[in-house]
């Protein structure tokens, strides 16, 4: 694995603060880790870290004083952020309702050399993809990170579309954490979609970033760049792959969604309702990313049976990706991998430092009860069970009285591979808990087998 390594410009951020704040900050104790310097109009300036913030001092921040700040940070754009040109930081302006500002927050942007070692293999396999994740959890240092080896390492044409100028940072010329890549701005953050098109109409790149898809005509761009073949790495509103589908401004993202009404065997058969939502295309992601932290990442492979299996409350497993302190990668739940796409440089994949145990969980078909209802009652106790949709995966059936009787292709299968049907009287929560209690205690007494 390769050692990370951290460019900041530090002083050049705090060098537009007030002198006696710049003292405050000088030592390296109260610089390290720095995330940002908030400045309010009649309130102490304070300095914020992971975790915990910091006075940096007792007397209230005078006009005089943020004016001086504003005077040498320059002009803020329509989205009320300015920069400092060729650094990372982000200077956003508070307004009061006349439109004068009288608060700022000082974000100090650092690039971050050697993070995309832990998704290598997935920048190099030229599919398009989408990382999600919490605010502040490194999305735009991960893109910035994967533009510069996309242009300098694998010498591709990289256009990097530079809305808030997060990623390349202020000014005309790139901050160098984006390599070759070249970076467009955006006038008007309204008007991010138009710009997308024109990078592709205009410039010829293979691979195109894209930070904070937020917006139905972003999507849709970038489903028109998808199919004209162009590589895609973005980054869109929500930390996982759920809040997509339940966002219908970005649902374009996964494929997008429709209403089908199924027939009624169909419906019995899956357990649910006659009309259903399902996928009306294929992703423009066929890849995702969940952050869940700087050092752990959830990788869906396939984007689409991810997609299908949340749409029928179906168990969605992801491959997880953990650094360790030594910047070792190990990889939890392996899966084969598409056409492609190679093994994570690095990792421990042969002999996976975290392996997954062997699934013990009682595997359960259920007649009569909806699988919606039994998932949520796992999830509430947090049984070892999982819900399957054909009989022929169960370790048992479980049944309400006479509710097999419209489903006899259901009860010749259990009785033909010796399958038990455990039979209860209602389906509210306190019998379901019982009869899946009763079943996990027969299945393991047994060694498996109920």
């Amino acid at each position: 694995m390769r050692e990370q390594r951290v460019t900041d410009d530090l002083d050049r951020l705090l060098a537009v603060l007030p002198e006696s704040l710049q003292q405050q900050l000088a030592s390296a104790e109260r610089r390290q880790d720095l995330l940002e310097v908030v400045l309010d109009l009649g309130r102490p300036p304070e300095a914020r870290y992971p975790g915990r913030r910091l006075d940096l001092e007792d007397a209230p921040l005078s006009r005089e004083a943020l004016d001086g700040v504003i005077a040498r940070v320059g002009r803020f754009g329509g989205d009320n952020r300015a920069g400092i040109a060729r650094t990372l930081h982000r200077i956003s302006a508070l307004r009061n309702r006349s439109g004068e500002v009288i608060g700022l927050t000082c974000r100090v942007g650092r690039a971050v050399y050697g993070t995309v070692a832990i998704v290598r293999d997935l920048v190099e396999s030229s599919q398009s993809i989408l990382i999600m994740g919490y605010p502040g959890v490194g999305k735009t240092t991960v893109l910035r990170e994967i533009a510069r080896v996309l242009a300098d390492e694998m010498d591709r044409r990289v256009v990097v579309i530079d809305t808030s100028n997060e990623i390349a940072g202020d000014g005309d010329i790139p901050h160098p954490a984006i390599g070759r890549a070249r970076r467009m701005q955006v006038p008007d953050p309204r008007h991010q979609h138009r710009v997308m098109i024109e990078a592709v109409e205009n410039h010829m790149p293979e691979v195109i970033v894209i930070d904070e898809i937020g917006s139905e005509q972003e999507a849709w761009a970038a489903r028109t760049i998808a199919e004209r073949g162009v590589q895609l790495v973005g980054t869109a509103h929500g930390h996982q792959l759920a809040n997509l589908i339940k966002n219908p401004a970005l649902r374009d993202l996964i494929g997008g969604l429709q209403a089908v009404t199924l027939g009624d065997e169909e419906a019995r058969r899956r357990g649910s309702q006659k009309t259903v939502q399902e996928r009306c295309g294929p992703p423009t992601f066929p890849l995702a990313v969940e952050m869940h932290g700087r050092d752990c990442w959830h990788v869906h492979w396939n984007v689409a049976r991810t997609v299908d299996a949340l749409l029928r409350d179906r168990p969605v497993q992801s491959q997880v990706r953990r650094l360790d302190e030594r910047g070792v990668l190990h990889v939890q739940n392996p899966t084969p991998r598409p056409p492609g796409v190679g093994e994570p440089e690095g990792s421990s994949m042969g002999q996976p430092a975290l392996p997954a145990a062997q699934d013990t969980r009682l595997r359960i078909y259920p007649s009569g009860v909806t699988p919606r209802q039994l998932d949520a009652l796992i999830d509430d106790c947090r049984l070892p069970v999982q819900v399957v949709r054909t009989v022929d995966r169960a370790d048992a059936v479980l049944s309400l009285r006479n509710s097999l009787s419209h489903d006899p292709g259901a009860r010749r299968a259990a009785k033909g591979l010796g399958i038990p049907i455990h039979v209860i009287k209602s389906a509210n929560p306190n019998q379901l808990q019982r009869a899946l209690e009763r079943l996990l205690l027969r299945f393991h007494a047994k060694g498996d087998v109920v």
